[in-house]
């Protein structure tokens, strides 16, 4: 039987035991990370004598810890062809958002946390993130060039309202007309429209909105406590219309998930104002990939086959493909139609030869910052004054 027959995947699945998902949240486990050196599994040992168990959806729901950390280094350089940036700045790690298919998931293992429900649950958030900025800014050698900002997690999840990170970070490059690029699917953003347009009107900034699909039903199991597809379409249009290069991010293509909406949500988002589009096909690294499949038998057991067969094919075979030019658009048959679709509503929205064009900003306005001496220095600096006088 063809994997594309909707009856391929009424089978019983040796995943089909999982963990029920979590309301509010993309991880239906918390899984161990590959570096952990002890195994741990979870036994019923007949205490709960009937009680709900962790995984069931009785349990009170988990809450999120923030947790500081005081970073050593705060610029990201990467030497990858396949991103369009050479510098990234991630003032947060882990992120509430929650979206399974998240590639920094795997980052939290690195830390000693799991990447499936850790990664959305125990933030660390660099509070020294603007000083450290200011001081990179501020190095003779320091040469600038456009800084992508919210990468790996997203700079304006729903802690940024209170900690306000990404808006200081965005001040320190305001002031020293440094370009920035940034990617979201918050509508926070717009709280930072003061910022931004001011800095777009010189060619200093742009930005990206990822909308995966325009179901909402999808969205809310995909990526739990993103903004509401809706909402994304109304940020791309307040922030065009403050003046803000936007492009929109498709981003993850999944098979038979969000693939079918691909010319819907370049449609709509050519209709917000978007002037640039990208995609990029679902990838799997490390511990990613189990957990996507988690989610997949949680969500959709009935396609879940379907789709991972289809991402095989799009990736020579394999589940994930890390190889430059390959890891983000695939390869094969079915790349290349997903591909031509995208080339062919992209261009018929006038958003192909539009895209070439996003992104060039102004390296001339640059000016290096101020360094304010951090209080643990001014405190020395009074100390020795003091034992002078002895």
């Amino acid at each position: 039987m063809p994997d594309d027959d909707p009856r391929a995947d009424t089978s019983a699945s040796p995943m089909s035991s999982l963990p029920k998902a979590r309301k509010g949240r993309g991880a239906v486990t918390n899984m161990q990370g590959r570096h952990e050196l002890l195994i741990r599994e979870s036994i019923d040992d007949g205490w709960s004598q009937g009680q709900p168990g962790p995984d069931e959806e009785e349990a009170p729901p988990p809450k999120t810890q923030i947790m500081p950390e005081t970073a050593k280094s705060i610029l990201t350089r990467n030497s990858s062809p396949d991103v369009p940036f050479n510098v990234s700045l991630n003032p947060y790690r882990g992120c509430e958002h929650g979206c399974i298919y998240c590639f920094a998931r795997p980052t939290h293992s690195y830390l000693g946390l799991s990447p499936g429900l850790d990664f959305e649950m125990r933030i660390l958030a660099k509070v020294n993130a603007p000083e450290l900025l200011r001081q990179e800014l501020a190095a003779p050698s320091y040469m600038p060039e456009p800084v992508a900002l919210g990468v790996n997690t997203d700079a304006y999840q729903p802690c940024e309202r209170e900690l306000k990170l990404t808006r200081r970070v965005l001040e320190v490059l305001h002031e020293c007309n440094h370009p920035v690029a940034l990617i979201t699917k918050s509508s926070l953003i717009e709280r930072d429209l003061d910022l931004l347009a001011p800095m777009a009107a010189k060619r200093l900034a742009i930005a990206a909105v990822t909308i995966t699909t325009l179901d909402p039903a999808i969205a809310r199991t995909l990526e739990p406590r993103a903004a509401a597809p809706a909402r994304r379409l109304r940020t791309i249009r307040t922030l065009a219309d403050a003046g803000i290069p936007v492009a929109v991010s498709i981003a993850p293509v999944i098979p038979f998930v969000t693939e079918p909406d691909l010319e819907r949500v370049l449609e709509a988002a050519a209709e917000a104002g978007v002037i640039g589009a990208s995609y990029i096909v679902l990838r799997l690294p490390w511990e990613v990939n189990p957990l996507f499949q988690q989610w997949l038998e949680a969500h959709f057991p009935d396609r879940a086959r379907r789709v991972m067969n289809r991402l095989r094919d799009m990736r020579g075979g394999k589940e994930y493909e890390a190889a430059f030019g390959r890891r983000m658009k695939g390869e094969g048959v079915w790349a290349d139609l997903v591909r031509q679709r995208f080339d062919k509503a992209a261009a018929r929205l006038g958003l192909g030869a539009r895209t070439r064009g996003f992104g060039e900003m102004d390296l001339s306005l640059f000016k290096r910052p101020l360094v304010v001496p951090p209080k643990s220095t001014a405190s020395v600096a009074a100390c020795g004054a003091q034992l002078d006088l002895f």
